[in-house]
């Protein structure tokens, strides 16, 4: 933080600069804290033998997303309000880290605009693969009545798994376990939320498999040229430039991204071809100028193949 401003400027200079990233987990923050002060108010002013107020139970009931078709059609807000919504701290802090780290790496390649899309649609995804689920399946039937969605973990897992389709190479370091490829951390959830449905929170652990499929078909349909997010871009525009907004502006891409800067795979890519190096840099800058749809069909392909190259 520079000297002379205080936290709150840069807070706001955060939520003006468009950063779509920090706008969601500002959101996630402001509504975690807002819950959880109700819950205190509530415990302060009721009998405290009782556990969670009535008054935080009721407004966990009206935001969180039924797995019941006919409570869902009386509480239709809940398709959104649910994804934004956390009130156990460990729930709001590890789906934000996520968020913030993996965010930055789909920014880098695919723009600033295509997070809230994929955010907002992956969140959908895995409410409708969570209502399907609780209204096909007769182990999950009979809980269904019980069954309340609470917490931003599709939108999140389809974040991740768009990053890890982007980049599957891209490497992390994580402390004790050293460099990881983001595939194998987007794998690793995948399957911890596969085997964890017979467990308690079934629920959960089967909107996260929604997000992350609509994560990884929306990043394969976007390198068939195909943006299944452009209506829900097209429209946030347009709402944006209504209340005087300016329009989101293209993340510049880094190239660490797809070639790391004094990597031993940027230094054999420079020394075996540095046609192809030429290429990248190339492709990059076109980018940055430009965005990524500016790129033709043959140049996405191209950076995709040489980012998935071990």
């Amino acid at each position: 933080m520079a000297y002379g401003r205080s936290v709150w400027d840069d807070v706001r200079y955060e939520l003006s600069s468009g950063n779509i990233i920090f706008q969601l987990i500002f959101i996630n923050v402001l509504v975690f804290f807002a819950i959880n002060l109700v819950n205190v108010a509530g415990f302060l002013a009721e009998d405290g033998s009782l556990g969670s107020s009535r008054w935080f139970l009721k407004v966990k009931e009206l935001i969180s997303l039924p797995a019941d078709v006919k409570l869902l059609i009386k509480r239709p807000w809940t398709l959104i309000t649910h994804m934004f919504a956390h009130y156990r701290i460990f729930h709001i802090l590890f789906n934000m880290l996520w968020l913030y780290w993996f965010g930055k790496i789909v920014v880098e390649f695919i723009g600033n605009k295509k997070i809230l899309p994929l955010y907002i649609l992956g969140g959908l995804s895995g409410a409708a693969l969570l209502i399907l689920s609780y209204n096909i399946f007769p182990g999950l039937k009979a809980n269904m009545p019980l069954v309340q969605a609470l917490g931003a973990s599709a939108g999140v897992l389809a974040i991740i798994v768009a990053a890890a389709t982007i980049v599957p190479n891209y490497t992390v370091f994580l402390l004790l376990l050293g460099p990881v490829k983001i595939k194998w951390i987007a794998v690793v959830l995948v399957v911890i939320d596969l085997i964890s449905i017979p467990e308690q929170n079934s629920g959960g652990h089967i909107a996260h498999l929604g997000g992350a499929l609509f994560g990884f078909i929306y990043i394969r349909q976007l390198q068939a040229g195909t943006d299944l997010a452009s209506p829900f871009i097209a429209v946030y525009e347009r709402v944006v430039m209504l209340f005087g907004g300016k329009s989101t502006p293209k993340s510049k891409p880094m190239q660490r991204a797809t070639v790391p800067p004094g990597s031993r795979k940027q230094k054999k890519v420079q020394e075996e071809n540095p046609d192809k190096q030429a290429r990248i840099d190339a492709i990059l800058d076109k980018i940055s100028r430009s965005g990524y749809d500016s790129l033709s069909k043959e140049e996405k392909e191209f950076l995709f193949k040489v980012s998935k190259e071990d």
